[in-house]
């Protein structure tokens, strides 16, 4: 059998592309390169069919491959075939050719569907390691620091205490003080049927200072803060800055990620006690407005029937939400790879896996608290 082959020859004043031997299917692979790497000069081109001896669909679509790329780069390309046998079938083969490139079907069946969990469960075996990880590093740097106050970056963490803290007094005061006037009015209306009103008081404390307003308020920072950690460290490592700090001698932990984490455990319970004040207020007047119950009394219930622990348990809850929220946000960063697009995608995720945890963290207090009968 005679080797396909594809030689260039500019001597006509015009390019010529000529073709010789076999160009079938199974010798493909001798002429592949010489056909991606042949450019013609000039605005015209030949190709010359007259020399092949044999010709097949995978040769037709290799010489409409070629055409079109040609055609593309602004050459008018002809086809020179005294036969015309071999011009109908690679005119057919362009017919046949889809107008965009299809998309590849995933795989169906036992096996691909099982080795989509098991790539899955892998994946979110490596995500838990790198985030341990990543606390555990975070914790070393803290003790650290701990032991050698002098590096404690003061200003750092007072700038985010404002930013994490003091900035959403008033979206957490708002959104509180409307989830005390729900369930007032909610609770309201169902207890006015068993003559029962009074005790939307201890339905209103318990269920704010227990569990709604730290977890509401963890939820809001997770969804302000959480997401602006993520942007702001991930964003500088796209710029490579972070680098540049490592380069410098700095640590981007201790210098970016401790104030951030600190300055969360610091403010998110100072933000749950506002949040609980707030939905208290907001219970009250709502309780007074729709139930008559005027707010020396809501304020005497409050104190008779609430125990302390209920507004203990909230507080105790908030470090470890902080601390869920800050190094999830803050790990997440971490990820961040090449573009923007990707600081965009971790952000989502930073608040979407924070609020997950949190609410998972949540669960588990619950029962905890329960079992000890608190």
């Amino acid at each position: 059998m005679t080797t396909p082959t594809l030689t260039l020859d500019d001597s006509d004043g015009g390019a010529v592309l000529r073709l010789a031997g076999r160009l079938v299917t199974e010798h493909l692979g001798t002429v592949e390169a010489a056909f991606a790497n042949v450019s013609p000069t000039g605005g015209k081109a030949r190709i010359d069919l007259d020399g092949l001896e044999a010709l097949d669909t995978g040769g037709a679509w290799l010489i409409a491959d070629l055409k079109s790329r040609l055609e593309a780069d602004g050459i008018a390309v002809e086809l020179q075939d005294t036969s015309g046998n071999r011009t109908e079938l690679i005119d057919a083969v362009i017919a046949a050719l889809p107008d965009e490139e299809g998309i590849e079907e995933a795989p169906r069946g036992l096996l691909p569907w099982l080795a989509d969990i098991g790539a899955k469960t892998a994946g979110v075996g490596k995500a838990i390691t790198s985030l341990l990880s990543f606390m555990g590093e975070t914790l070393y740097r803290l003790g650290y620091s701990i032991v050698r106050p002098r590096r404690w970056r003061t200003a750092a963490l007072v700038s985010q205490m404002e930013e994490v803290g003091f900035n959403a007094i008033p979206i957490v005061v708002l959104m509180s003080f409307l989830i005390g006037v729900v369930l007032s009015f909610q609770g309201a209306s169902q207890l006015r049927q068993f003559g029962a009103e009074v005790f939307v008081v201890d339905l209103i404390a318990i269920s704010i200072l227990r569990e709604l307003g730290i977890l509401l308020t963890a939820i809001i920072v997770a969804g302000r803060s959480g997401s602006a950690f993520t942007a702001s460290i991930g964003s500088m490592k796209v710029r490579e800055e972070l680098d540049a700090m490592r380069t410098l001698g700095l640590d981007p932990i201790e210098v970016l990620v401790l104030p951030r984490v600190i300055a969360l455990i610091i403010m998110l319970p100072i933000l749950g006690f506002i949040a609980n004040v707030s939905g208290l207020v907001g219970g009250a007047i709502m309780s007074w407005i729709e139930l008559g119950v005027s707010p020396s009394m809501f304020i005497t219930r409050l104190q008779e029937n609430t125990d302390v622990w209920h507004l203990a348990i909230g507080m105790i809850k908030a470090p470890f939400f902080a601390a869920i929220i800050s190094t999830v946000a803050c790990w997440q960063a971490m990820q961040v790879k090449g573009s923007a697009d990707s600081v965009g995608r971790h952000t989502t995720t930073s608040v979407v896996q924070s609020i997950f945890l949190v609410i998972v963290a949540d669960a588990v207090f619950s029962i905890f608290f329960s079992e000890l009968g608190l």
